[in-house]
């Protein structure tokens, strides 16, 4: 292959949108569930709290559209379980900066995993590690640690009966695909703790270099890092990186505008309705408002003045988030994909396999 063919090949994979395999009204009722919480919480002048709640309220983008009733709605709750829990870690360790990285490890670990093994489809763990990830910087008094994870699970609460509803439409109007068996795939444990150092280690980086909130570097690397194959994993990071400068611009304009409440509500809204319309069809589309939607609540959902010299500096440092994200993501899948490297986690593996196997005997 010439490098023409290669750049003609990547320039039209990169203008492919696909056809959204999700009913149309999907996107209107994950926006809905999710940017609800957020106009409560500027009805009652409570903007950081609703935002709060918003973030459980995201466990209904784990909604399978297939399977039986109590199998979705078993799915979403078992989320919200994750969502709430690791949020209450991440407010936890905030409090001991030693436990940060540790904890996080841990967290991740559990996301990866339950997703893979379960082979939950995107955005599978993705907000509940960035539900963790924003617990461990946003500013909480120890005093606050239980009013703030119950804000999240009541918008997880929300969540779930927003999905029971849904879930009814979905199995009286339209044909349903038969409930999914699982059963345990060689590498889950593996490639679960490389992709958990990995994210953790961009985390671990962008706290060395003293990045303000650095949340976004172990999303980043997060989203990277679960490509299956290199050439997805370098077109995800192409299109990561490109969506996020364009989304950095976005949630700069955004935030000059000094939104109200209300504004904040309702561009939380249209933000949602665009990702979840764009992220099934083209990635890099998608996260030129994932972008401004994770600042948005990150900074309105902290209870911090905001000043436009603040505003700069949160631009600047996601930026910088992403693109540590983004090396480290795609140093773990290289990594991921050479297996010289991952033989000793295969023999840890199958070592452990083999005592609990024993076990159960």
């Amino acid at each position: 292959m010439t490098i023409k063919q290669l750049v003609s090949g990547e320039v039209a994979h990169l203008l492919t949108i696909n056809k959204s395999r999700r009913p149309w009204h999907m996107p209107i009722i994950a926006a809905i569930a999710i940017s609800f919480p957020v106009f409560v919480g500027a009805h009652f002048d409570a903007l950081s709290s609703g935002i709060k709640a918003s973030l459980g309220a995201m466990i209904i983008l784990n909604l399978p559209l297939a399977g039986s009733l109590p199998y979705r709605l078993v799915t979403v709750m078992a989320w919200g379980f994750a969502m709430s829990l690791c949020f209450s870690l991440g407010l936890i360790a905030q409090q001991v900066p030693l436990l940060i990285i540790p904890v996080f490890a841990f967290m991740a670990f559990g996301i990866v995993i339950f997703g893979r093994y379960y082979r939950q489809p995107p955005p599978a763990g993705l907000f509940v590690m960035m539900a963790g990830a924003i617990a461990l910087f946003i500013p909480v008094s120890p005093d606050e640690l239980l009013s703030a994870t119950g804000l999240v699970l009541l918008g997880s609460s929300f969540s779930m009966i927003m999905a029971l509803l849904y879930t009814l439409f979905l199995l009286l109007t339209r044909p349903s695909a038969p409930t999914p068996t699982y059963h345990y795939e060689p590498d889950t444990i593996s490639e679960s703790i490389i992709v958990a150092v990995f994210v953790s280690l961009s985390l671990l980086i962008a706290l060395m270099l003293k990045v303000p909130n650095p949340y976004w570097a172990a999303v980043s690397c997060f989203l990277i890092i679960q490509g299956i194959h290199l050439r997805t994993m370098w077109i995800k990071q192409f299109h990561r990186l490109l969506g996020t400068l364009l989304g950095i611009g976005l949630a700069s304009w955004l935030l000059s505008w000094e939104l109200s409440m209300w504004g904040v509500a309702t561009a939380i809204l249209i933000m949602m309705i665009s990702i979840e319309s764009l992220v099934d069809r083209h990635y890099g589309l998608a996260v030129i408002f994932i972008t401004p939607l994770t600042i948005f609540i990150a900074e309105y959902g902290s209870n911090l003045p905001l000043s436009p010299q603040y505003y700069q500096q949160v631009v600047n440092a996601r930026l910088l988030d992403t693109t540590i994200g983004c090396v480290v993501g795609f140093g773990g899948g290289v990594v991921m994909h050479i297996d010289r490297l991952r033989l000793p986690l295969r023999r840890f593996e199958q070592g452990i396999l083999a005592k609990i196997g024993q076990k159960s005997d």
